[in-house]
């Protein structure tokens, strides 16, 4: 394998953060979001916008980048303590709102389903670049995710789409068990924790 570089992220990785959430919720979401009126392009922004802030789950304070010896960017890993994600994620509702016309109050922002609990490290959103795929990346990412969450003293947990075989065969390969299920945008997803 080549060499691999894990580096805390930066405000200049905002572009990369925003293309490593909208591949790890798929095209299908990224069209439900942008609605009737806006674009993938307006969703690409809106989420290069939260990541370049701190208040915000896919923030740059919570993101890690893989690169090669190069400093050529492999993948990107975002994650952040389950407990946080109240307050982290009203950054995107407000981003949206602002930026993508939805309509929502703070009470129905906190009232909606969470992905993730107060007692896991959550790994939000994992990518590897097609041109590194299956060379360990996403494996690195990953430990590295579990680094954190040890540090934290939680388990790491993730949500993964029952209909994703790739990566459910790539979760239980490092040791992920499954722990509940979740609503998710929607779809009820499998809940898996590495302890």
């Amino acid at each position: 394998m080549e060499t691999l570089i894990i580096r805390d992220a930066n405000k200049n990785d905002s572009d990369l953060i925003a293309d490593a959430i909208l591949d790890a919720i798929g095209e299908e979401l990224t069209m439900n979001l942008a609605g009737d009126t806006h674009t993938r392009e307006d969703v690409h922004t809106l989420f290069k916008s939260l990541a370049e802030r701190e208040d915000s789950q896919y923030s740059y304070l919570n993101s890690r980048i893989a690169e090669n010896g190069e400093g050529t960017p492999m993948g990107v890993c975002v994650s952040y303590p389950g407990n946080k994600l109240i307050p982290l994620r009203r950054a995107f509702f407000n981003e949206a709102i602002e930026k993508l016309g939805w309509e929502m109050d703070s009470a129905s922002i906190d009232s909606l389903p969470r992905e993730t609990e107060d007692d896991e490290f959550y790994l939000d959103s994992l990518m590897t670049l097609p041109e590194f795929r299956g060379k360990g990346v996403a494996s690195a990412l990953i430990k590295d995710a579990k680094k954190k969450a040890d540090a934290a003293g939680l388990p790491l947990g993730l949500l993964c789409d029952t209909d994703n075989e790739r990566a459910r065969r790539l979760y239980d390969s490092l040791g992920f068990l499954p722990h509940a299920r979740r609503p998710f945008a929607g779809k009820m997803m499998d809940n898996l924790r590495l302890s």
